[in-house]
């Protein structure tokens, strides 16, 4: 039987000697895990007779959106997509990823004071690319980076898919006018190690001070294991 997803348009196949026969059933998408309804009644429309079946509404023909990761995954070797020629040993670097000209001025100037180097990409797409190239030491983003819903966040969504040994090694901050600055639980929940909140945004460098140094007590411990047994 063919089934298509009516939420991505997906399309799989599942083996006809495992449909139920003259029933309505569901399933998840693998995709998006959306539920979708069979119905292999006589006369229904999403049963038709014959060995072929589909739930699909839409064209055959569809294909598919690519997500804006896999958009930037698929692109070529870029150069130009490096965020940074050359760095000293020792420099430690930051991506901002925040749209309002005034808050990023602001984040801008913590960061310069604790001597990072910083990229500030305009669109999500850019961010992505130069992460492509580079690990960050501090990545700087606001939730609404580019998107309107929060759950979306292109750049978030990126940073999950990253092998653990890269991931806890950059210091992600979120800006966002949702939670509360420092709610642990919530930085938990998004898997990020910082939340400021946009009301305390001309504390941001004290706030990104106080969070790295707890960061780093308590890594501190499990990163001596490591070195010492020879994993780093």
């Amino acid at each position: 039987m063919n089934i298509s997803c009516k939420n991505c348009q997906s399309k799989f196949k599942i083996p006809d000697e495992k449909v139920p026969k003259e029933q309505t059933f569901s399933l998840s998408c693998p995709e998006c895990s959306e539920k979708v309804i069979i119905d292999t009644r006589a006369g229904s429309q999403s049963a038709p007779n014959g060995s072929s079946r589909s739930t699909e509404t839409s064209p055959p023909n569809l294909k598919k959106e690519k997500t804006l990761i896999e958009e930037v995954d698929a692109n070529t070797y870029d150069a130009s997509d490096k965020p940074f020629d050359f760095v000293e040993e020792g420099v430690e670097t930051a991506l901002l990823c925040e749209s309002d000209a005034t808050v990023k001025t602001k984040i801008k100037t913590a960061l310069h004071n604790m001597n990072y180097h910083i990229t500030a990409p305009e669109l999500p797409k850019d961010a992505l690319k130069q992460m492509r190239f580079h690990v960050f030491d501090m990545v700087v983003l606001n939730e609404r980076f580019g998107e309107q819903d929060p759950e979306m966040n292109s750049v978030l969504k990126y940073m999950d898919r990253l092998n653990m040994s890269i991931r806890r090694n950059i210091f992600v901050t979120f800006i966002t006018d949702r939670f509360r600055t420092m709610d642990n639980m919530a930085a938990f929940n998004k898997s990020v190690n910082l939340i400021v909140n946009l009301k305390n945004i001309d504390e941001i460098e004290k706030i990104l001070r106080r969070g790295i140094a707890d960061y780093e007590a308590f890594y501190r411990v499990y990163k001596r294991a490591l070195i010492k047994t020879g994993r780093v």
